[in-house]
């Protein structure tokens, strides 16, 4: 079976992208073929270099080209893709053209705390100042809203009282980097057969 290739968007860091290219790095189903960037100057970029992957950089306005993300994608031969970090709105024509093959992770239990401007330390800030007593990720699907495409798995982590911004963000982070690789693996893999 020829392998299934993911395209990984991303505009950080890139720790998600990086623990994603690592776990896939010697699967006999899929691998990585691609991350795509709207910040040339994100360290993702030389991170993601560094581990063999071929990085491309987008202006915005190439980032907001349905077509011209459709043909990157195809040029590379992209079955799935996952938005890792990546702080652009997905172009709807792209999001049909890809229409559940699209991934996405939301650093809290959406339906709360979703839609545009929420991420990141924003989402955590509203988590503290809401006083809620769990937190956690959501990997779902992407539609043409923000946050709003189904669910695939959410996972959970507690917020105590005098819980900081930074211990809160540590918790998140620590479920993104332990299930959001596995839970792409099991989208692809069951779709497969």
């Amino acid at each position: 079976m020829q392998k299934k290739r993911i395209a990984i968007f991303a505009s950080g860091k890139g720790s998600n992208a990086l623990n994603i290219i690592d776990h896939f790095s010697d699967h006999k189903n899929i691998e990585v073929a691609v991350v795509i960037t709207n910040k040339s100057e994100a360290p993702v970029v030389q991170n993601a270099k560094n581990k063999g992957v071929e990085v491309i950089c987008l202006s915005n306005e190439s980032a907001a080209d349905a077509s011209l993300l459709i043909d990157i994608c195809s040029d590379h031969h992209v079955d799935y893709i996952v938005l890792a970090g990546y702080l652009r709105k997905i172009p709807a024509a792209f999001v049909s053209h890809f229409q559940d093959r699209i991934i996405n992770i939301h650093p809290a239990l959406l339906p709360k705390f979703g839609g545009k401007g929420m991420y990141g330390d924003f989402v955590h800030e509203a988590v503290l100042a809401n006083e809620e007593k769990e937190t956690g990720i959501t990997i779902h699907f992407v539609n043409e809203q923000f946050d709003e495409g189904r669910i695939l798995a959410q996972f959970y982590c507690p917020v105590s009282i005098g819980d900081t911004l930074e211990e809160i963000r540590k918790r998140v982070q620590q479920l993104e980097q332990r299930y959001f690789p596995i839970v792409i693996e099991q989208t692809i893999l069951n779709a497969i057969e």
